[in-house]
């Protein structure tokens, strides 16, 4: 991926604290994680969007209620536990 030199004005409090939680060596780096995570939360949050927009057909609505889905609401940290699938 080509990359471009820019000036950019930013807190640099906020810029290394970014920096410190995660773990990165440069804030060029921060700026970059902090673009990819932006970008995929904005196209998870269009997704859901447009999958709001389409009511459930009849039969996504009785597949819902298929089986247990007690076991969902579990004790687990699921954070910790992907946490380095995360990257």
């Amino acid at each position: 991926m080509a990359k471009d030199k820019v000036t950019i004005t930013l807190d640099r409090s906020k810029a290394n604290h970014a920096r410190s939680l995660v773990g990165a060596s440069s804030t060029s780096e921060v700026i970059d994680i902090a673009l990819e995570r932006l970008i995929r939360a904005e196209r998870k949050s269009r997704d859901v969007a447009a999958y709001r927009r389409l009511p459930p057909t009849k039969q996504e609505d009785d597949l819902a209620l298929v089986g247990d889905a007690g076991g969902l609401a579990d004790e687990t940290d699921w954070e910790s536990v992907y946490a380095d699938a995360e990257g």
